[in-house]
């Protein structure tokens, strides 16, 4: 069953390699052309020459191809996955310093909050180009699996103002899955879930190990007498202890999607750890990506040593990317959690928005279990986000600057530390800066 899957953003080099071991180790993905492109040619080198040795070891005939025009990898791309960040390191370094002038203390910045607002005006401005690529050089039942933060907004454009089919995909469900798992003591695979919310606030409606129901109860004694838990998720157990359900993503995540946890410096001690940057650290993600950047220049030897190996000894992931591609070319069934469009999904939030919630996919395509209903504090926080959310895609489609600073005035951790005037002077200093990946505001 040949086609072709395109990877915009394939210089990230080890993502890329899992994405694509997860494809190749699928036998009816034997003949496909997966199509390279980045904006840098020596990543795109990098991980060609891996890929391509992966297919040599493993004696397959698959195709791989790289090139810095991305039009031309994606034509004739049935699927398409995304992977970009938008401005790199530089762009997202005032994501986080020029809010904490403000008092706007971030950890992650991914997301909402101000730094994820101006991270979403960057990425839809991109993405809103991929779109016109797609439509115009894609077959007609193309899929866009979208893995580029902040992963609502980029949803939400992708398929409202880029009208291309797409699907949000996000390992945090996942993740905390298997939290949850080693915080009870027992194999991932013996405790199910439903999870469902909105990215990165998905919640965990349902928990059964080995078919028994684990209550709040028992999961919030499980976290606190956890040796690590108890000191890095201190948010997400005092969520959990108030709104009676685990929520996805880590402690660094969730305290700033919330206004109660990070508007005071002196209290943010309290609720962090620095045992690693995901914890909670003030910049913490920045920091990692900072050191972090160029790794695959030094461990590249190492990466391509091990495309040496048998794909048969490569072990497949939870990324739902080639799960959702092996349902949809061969029948297989597969259930996972996807962001896509509500349209009556969670019943208590708008029908418009992006949400994160089960569901499964086959030749039919993927098909959302109906009907869920959240908890009233549980859909209380979503629909905070959900607002931002929605004025944050409106401004970076049209450009509006007016709607921006209303958009990051509404965010919840926002909202907690500045003042109107303060959040107004936030946002001009942050589009000074950023100016050059913005070019929707360019005439503002």
């Amino acid at each position: 069953m040949p086609f072709k899957l395109c990877i915009i953003g394939a210089g990230s080099v080890g993502f890329t390699r899992k994405l694509c071991s997860d494809i190749l180790s699928v036998p009816e993905f034997e003949g496909i052309e997966i199509a390279l492109t980045d904006i840098s040619q020596q990543n795109l080198d990098m991980i060609a020459q891996i890929l391509r040795k992966m297919v040599e070891v493993s004696e397959l005939t698959t195709k791989v191809t790289a090139t810095t025009d991305r039009r031309r990898a994606l034509e004739g791309a049935r699927y398409v996955m995304n992977t970009v960040r938008i401005g790199g390191v530089e762009a997202f370094a005032t994501d986080i310093s020029i809010p904490l002038k403000y008092g706007v203390d971030q950890c992650v910045g991914d997301t909402i909050c101000a730094g994820g607002i101006l991270y979403g005006q960057r990425g839809i401005a991109a993405m809103l180009d991929f779109c016109a690529d797609i439509r115009e050089v894609c077959p007609s039942d193309h899929l866009l699996l979208n893995y580029a933060n902040p992963m609502a907004m980029m949803t939400w454009a992708a398929i409202d103002h880029g009208r291309v089919n797409t699907v949000g995909l996000c390992h945090g469900v996942q993740n905390g899955h298997r939290q949850i798992a080693a915080a009870l003591g027992v194999p991932m695979g013996d405790v199910d879930i439903i999870c469902s919310g909105i990215n990165h606030q998905t919640w965990y409606l349902d928990i059964r190990h080995k078919g028994r129901a684990v209550e709040k109860g028992e999961l919030l004694e499980a976290f606190e007498r956890h040796p690590v838990f108890s000191r890095q998720e201190k948010v997400r157990i005092d969520v959990l202890k108030r709104f009676g359900f685990f929520s996805t993503e880590s402690n660094g995540h969730l305290s700033e999607y919330l206004p109660w946890y990070r508007k005071r410096r002196d209290e943010i001690v309290n609720w962090i750890s620095t045992d690693d940057w995901i914890h909670g650290e003030t910049g913490g993600y920045l920091r990692h990506t900072r050191e972090t950047r160029n790794w695959f220049e030094t461990e590249y030897p190492t990466m391509l040593k091990e495309a040496e190996k048998p794909l048969s000894q490569w072990k497949r992931t939870d990324e739902h990317a080639s799960h959702i591609i092996e349902a949809m070319e061969t029948g297989r069934p597969y259930r996972g959690h996807f962001n896509v469009k509500n349209r009556g999904t969670i019943t208590n939030l708008p029908a418009d928005c992006i949400i994160e919630s089960p569901g499964w996919v086959d030749r039919f395509g993927i098909n959302m279990v109906e009907g869920v209903t959240l908890p009233l504090a549980c859909a209380a926080t979503c629909q905070a986000s959900v607002d931002v959310q929605r004025m944050s895609v409106r401004a970076a489609v049209t450009g509006d600057i007016e709607l921006l600073k209303l958009a990051v005035l509404h965010d919840p951790l926002v909202g907690a530390v500045c003042s109107p005037d303060e959040v107004w002077s936030m946002v001009d200093e942050m589009l000074q800066a950023q100016m050059q990946w913005l070019p929707q505001y360019a005439q503002a």
